[in-house]
């Protein structure tokens, strides 16, 4: 079932005009920099897109304009976690990784050694339920980063809304996000659960 709906969106979003996808993605990001969370944070993970989501460099590039502590992640391949590094320049300081997704370059940023820091996190998601559900890409990454927080910043994805599908299904270990946001609505889908809820 999840792999199945997946491949399905995954390949629609594949198949979207370039006019389109930048369109789109200009307008999310537009609306990402207008949520009272973003605007409230200091210290913000972000992420590089691949393939056909959501362009998240204009968005990057805002926060850091915006004088915000950029974190983006780099996947250790021997823990098989997300290790986060301060990013200052999208430019120098970031190279293919693991997946050939752009990643920080440990000997050019700083590691952050404190998670509680993190006051918002832009996650990346194959679907998403309008009740804050998310499907990743399987590989668990970013559900065991979250598992590792002490605290509860704010959760917030953006998609293409047509990647908000309904009846996603859901592990007991798996995180809703708080908002959505696609280039037609913000969507508060989830209140801040209370750790471990």
């Amino acid at each position: 079932m999840k792999q199945a709906l997946r491949q399905s969106i995954i390949a629609g979003r594949a198949a979207l005009p370039e006019e389109l996808h930048t369109g789109w993605s200009r307008a999310i990001t537009a609306r990402l920099l207008q949520l009272d969370a973003y605007r409230a944070a200091r210290n913000v993970l972000g992420y590089m897109h691949f393939g056909a989501e959501f362009v998240s460099e204009p968005w990057l590039q805002q926060v850091l304009r915006d004088g915000k502590r950029l974190l983006l992640p780099r996947v250790n391949t021997a823990t098989r976690e997300l290790d986060l590094f301060h990013v200052a320049s999208l430019e120098t300081q970031l190279a293919p990784g693991a997946y050939g997704i752009r990643e920080p370059l440990p000997e050019r940023c700083g590691q952050l050694e404190q998670l509680q820091e993190i006051d918002f996190v832009l996650l990346p998601g194959v679907a998403f339920g309008r009740d804050g559900a998310r499907l990743g890409y399987g590989g668990g990454f970013y559900d065991k980063l979250l598992a590792r927080l002490p605290q509860r910043p704010a959760l917030v994805a953006a998609a293409f809304a047509m990647q908000v599908v309904e009846g996603i299904p859901q592990e007991a270990t798996d995180r809703k996000v708080e908002w959505l946001v696609t280039e037609d609505e913000t969507l508060h889908c989830a209140a801040r659960e209370a750790r471990g809820a």
